[in-house]
């Protein structure tokens, strides 16, 4: 743990062969973090911008570009859940995560198939199967943790999405018989971002919205109180420059929670923030904020629904572009 006390992890939200050979080793020998995670975003920008693939790459010719994709990301899950495989026995996480195809996000049985295949191909306990919150998606969390597979419930903005992946989760460990860890990843930073321009505006305090957002998902979460199921924070890197490289892990810093950061921001927070528990925050509070969201007549439902409609075709475009690249 980053921090024992809150049972408080950091994870790196970064794959990429060099660094996984160096400085992601430095990381964990430090105790700076305790896993890390990936998407088809991160591997789009390590495979296609990377001079350490062109090797492997040039060995698979012969091979689907959707097969070369998957043998280049399994050998970088393979040796990152090698590298953290220490502390996975010391019981202190070592997961990462790897994602099914996106585009199959509106598919259960063909996202079951794949996060099945995916996990037995790596052949590695400390790693997590990423399936987006989606209908198929909670069918597939509940198929594959019934199977002891650990799972990451990705792209999740509304709390409606966390309850139906925290229900699947249950479900699924229950069937399976013994703890299965999970996570559920909310979504921050991108909710301020869309949000804000127009906050700012209207006299409304800014970058608050994804924090509450996320402060009221977690305690929800934690209410459900599932065996083995945790609250990721994910999207947590700075885009405004008024705002502390550390911003978003400092505020949502809570007990029994996951923050998933790029590598400068864990840095930041490292050397910078404040390690005091942030959560939760009252529900007066953060109803208040909200209504002012609302007096503005700005449906936040709405802005939620077009967050998880843009994440998924932003991760699907980048799967399609490594494809297309391959």
């Amino acid at each position: 743990m980053y921090i024992k006390d809150l049972k408080f992890s950091l994870w790196a939200d970064f794959i990429e062969r060099d660094y996984l050979d160096n400085e992601f080793k430095d990381l964990i020998n430090s105790g700076v973090i305790n896993g890390a995670t990936s998407n088809p975003a991160i591997f789009k920008n390590a495979i296609l911008n990377s001079n350490a693939y062109k090797e492997q790459l040039s060995s698979l010719e012969s091979l689907t570009p959707k097969q070369k994709y998957e043998a280049v990301a399994i050998y970088d899950i393979k040796k990152a859940a090698d590298i953290l495989k220490p502390l996975y026995d010391a019981k202190d996480d070592g997961y990462v995560s790897i994602e099914v195809d996106p585009c199959l996000c509106d598919d259960a049985d063909a996202t079951i198939a794949e996060g099945k295949r995916l996990f037995a191909e790596i052949d590695r306990k400390n790693v997590m199967i990423k399936v987006p919150a989606t209908t198929a998606g909670y069918k597939a969390m509940q198929e594959l943790t019934s199977c002891g597979i650990p799972v990451n419930a990705t792209l999740i903005f509304k709390k409606e999405q966390a309850v139906a992946c925290a229900k699947a989760f249950d479900a699924g460990v229950k069937k399976h018989g013994s703890n299965v860890d999970t996570v559920i990843s909310v979504f921050v930073s991108r909710v301020d971002r869309a949000l804000d321009a127009e906050l700012a505006k209207n006299g409304v305090d800014v970058a608050l919205s994804g924090i509450y957002n996320s402060a009221d998902i977690y305690a929800e979460v934690e209410k459900m109180k599932v065996s083995g199921c945790r609250t990721l924070f994910a999207s947590t890197g700075v885009k405004d420059d008024s705002l502390a490289a550390h911003y978003y892990i400092e505020k949502l810093l809570a007990y029994n929670s996951v923050n998933t950061a790029p590598i400068e921001t864990i840095k930041a927070f490292h050397e910078h923030g404040v390690k005091d528990s942030a959560l939760p925050v009252s529900d007066k509070i953060i109803q208040e904020h909200f209504a002012k969201i609302e007096s503005l007549g700005i449906d936040f439902n709405s802005v939620l629904d077009k967050q998880i409609a843009d994440g998924l075709e932003a991760f699907k475009e980048a799967f399609r572009d490594i494809l297309e690249a391959l």
